[in-house]
């Protein structure tokens, strides 16, 4: 079965006996930020929360900062595309040179609490023979990553080889090191990361997982139904609704979090690590070609095509799910993400009334 789509607006049900929604939350923005000041000052002076609270996302129409993939055309679009994806990176780096350069933020992953520092080290994959580090995201793309990776170390004939990836197994994780190698590769090696879309990234978690994993729907989505459904203990966990999610991931420790929705911050922690390249999402095969030809990958190597079974996320789906779900959830949600918006330099989801009517 398929999860369910948002359907009417849910009631937000009690927190089970034992857990402190207040308490979890608290422990979510401490994870989120080592300055809950700091993460205050950010939202107040960007105008975020207000913009959130009165809607004004539908009249701000921000310019495009992420062009489209694919080959320039060599017309007058080359050099908008070329522009708007110049503005892209200034505003990724000049924003993350902005937080990264606050006191209270981490210079290196030895400064990082021993749960976060664990967190990005099992996330940076390592490739000697090319002297790269990867930070690997969930649902941005990280199996064709792994397979490339694979490819390069002679342990994967071909990316386009069939078959379920092993997401272990003939890969070396930073975190297996010792902590001389760890700080020689963090220091040498060239390191970047892929971002997404947040709310399209956790639509996208959603509808996999839960509507396609039984491992996932046991695992989570029972717990999901039972927390917040009433009568919901037989549900077999593949009918969990959006806004059952968001409601989860709203209640949810972030440290605690799966990785498919662990915030990207979290994961990567790109203050602690410097990455000289962050690729998007929707330029995905550009960027990644952008990457081979860094690292000087052998030509056979590219990036690999779309499976064929993949179900993408569109911009109507986006809508569709977004403008029927209970916007308190969106905007009670939106913190624990705000600075996967806010560095990566995606706009805040438009959930106003008129942007819903279309």
């Amino acid at each position: 079965m398929q999860p369910r789509g948002p359907g009417p607006a849910e009631p937000r049900r009690a927190v089970p006996p034992g857990r402190s929604r207040a308490r979890s939350r608290g422990a979510a923005g401490a994870a989120l930020l080592p300055s809950m000041l700091m993460f205050g000052v950010i939202l107040a002076s960007s105008g975020l929360l207000l913009m959130i609270e009165r809607g004004i996302l539908a009249q701000v129409g921000p310019p495009p900062l992420h062009p489209p993939a694919g080959p320039l055309r060599r017309d007058g679009r080359d050099s908008v595309a070329e522009l708007e994806l110049e503005v892209l990176r200034d505003t990724r780096n000049r924003t993350i040179r902005a937080l990264c350069g606050q006191r209270s933020m981490p210079r290196s992953v030895w400064e990082l609490p021993p749960g976060q520092r664990r967190t990005v080290l099992r996330h940076l994959l390592v490739s000697d023979k090319y002297r790269f580090l990867y930070c690997y995201v969930p649902k941005v793309a990280c199996s064709n990553w792994k397979r490339i990776l694979k490819v390069l170390d002679g342990a994967l004939e071909s990316v386009d080889v069939q078959g379920k990836m092993d997401h272990k197994s003939d890969l070396v994780f930073l975190g297996d090191m010792k902590p001389e190698e760890i700080s020689y590769r963090l220091k040498h090696y060239y390191k970047f990361i892929f971002v997404r879309n947040p709310m399209e990234r956790l639509l996208s978690a959603y509808r996999n997982k839960f509507g396609e994993i039984k491992e996932y729907q046991q695992k989570y989505g029972m717990e999901i139904v039972r927390r917040y459904r009433k009568n919901g203990g037989n549900s077999a966990g593949d009918d969990v609704s959006f806004s059952e999610f968001l409601q989860y991931l709203l209640d949810e420790d972030v440290e605690r979090m799966n990785e498919h929705w662990m915030p990207i911050y979290n994961l990567c922690q790109p203050c602690a690590v410097r990455y000289d390249f962050i690729g998007s999402y929707e330029r995905l095969h550009a960027d990644a070609s952008h990457v081979l030809e860094h690292i000087q990958s052998p030509s056979f190597v590219r990036f690999p095509e779309r499976q064929a079974w993949y179900k993408p996320v569109t911009a109507e789906t986006l809508h569709y799910y977004l403008c029927n779900t209970q916007r308190r959830l969106i905007r009670e949600l939106l913190p624990k993400y705000i600075l996967d918006f806010s560095l990566f330099a995606y706009p805040l989801p438009n959930i106003t009334s008129e942007f819903c009517r279309h």
